[in-house]
């Protein structure tokens, strides 16, 4: 995470919405020679001590945790740009990137299989009700015995979290018109991903 203390102090639930609205992240172990990663949809429990999520059985996170829990990273990325020096209106600026990430950390472990059809479901339900009016998809529309046979390749997994920090990066550093002025262009021009939500963030950021 960033080390600038300003860019470290928007309130948790900021973060939590975030994830939330997102859900969907980059989960990291301990591997032999490099970190193992997996990229996931995930939904946070209401008190955000936990996460439900799941993985195929041969992803090698999900082998590695037939040997128990794992020490693990969660990776939520928000809106993000690159800033150009110009935008800032302002002499002696330098290229930056402006973004906001939230990071979980905790235990993952794997959960009975009995305890997988309630999570898909769960899982699904959240996604097909943000689609609303369209109906929402529910595993009875899969032909008998389909949605059983594709479950024996996924394991359900629980994320325990212990902690979680966050960086929103909007420019909290610069003077609020030079910040404003490089929204603007973010706006406008922006190089990145949901630079339209990251450019209203930079007009005013989340406290």
């Amino acid at each position: 995470m960033h080390p600038n203390p300003v860019f470290r102090g928007t309130d948790a639930e900021h973060s939590l919405t975030l994830s939330r609205a997102r859900s969907f992240g980059t989960l990291a172990v301990n591997g032999t020679a490099t970190p193992l990663l997996a990229h996931i949809p995930f939904l946070l429990s209401d008190c955000a001590t936990h996460a439900g999520l799941h993985l195929v059985r041969s992803n090698p996170i999900a082998r590695r945790l037939k040997d128990g829990p794992l020490d693990a990273a969660l990776s939520v990325m928000g809106p993000d740009s690159y800033i150009s020096p110009d935008w800032y209106e302002a002499a002696d600026q330098v290229p930056t990137w402006n973004y906001v990430s939230v990071v979980f950390t905790g235990q993952i472990e794997l959960m009975p299989d009995a305890a997988l059809h309630n999570l898909l479901a769960y899982q699904s339900a959240h996604f097909e009700n943000r689609l609303l009016p369209k109906t929402p998809w529910t595993a009875e529309k899969m032909s008998e015995g389909i949605m059983e046979k594709m479950m024996r390749a996924i394991v359900p997994i629980r994320f325990a979290i212990t902690d979680m920090q966050s960086t929103w990066k909007l420019g909290q550093n610069k003077p609020e018109h030079v910040r404003t002025a490089a929204a603007s262009h973010v706006a406008q021009h922006g190089l990145g991903s949901g630079t339209s939500t990251l450019a209203d963030w930079m007009q005013t950021p989340p406290s």
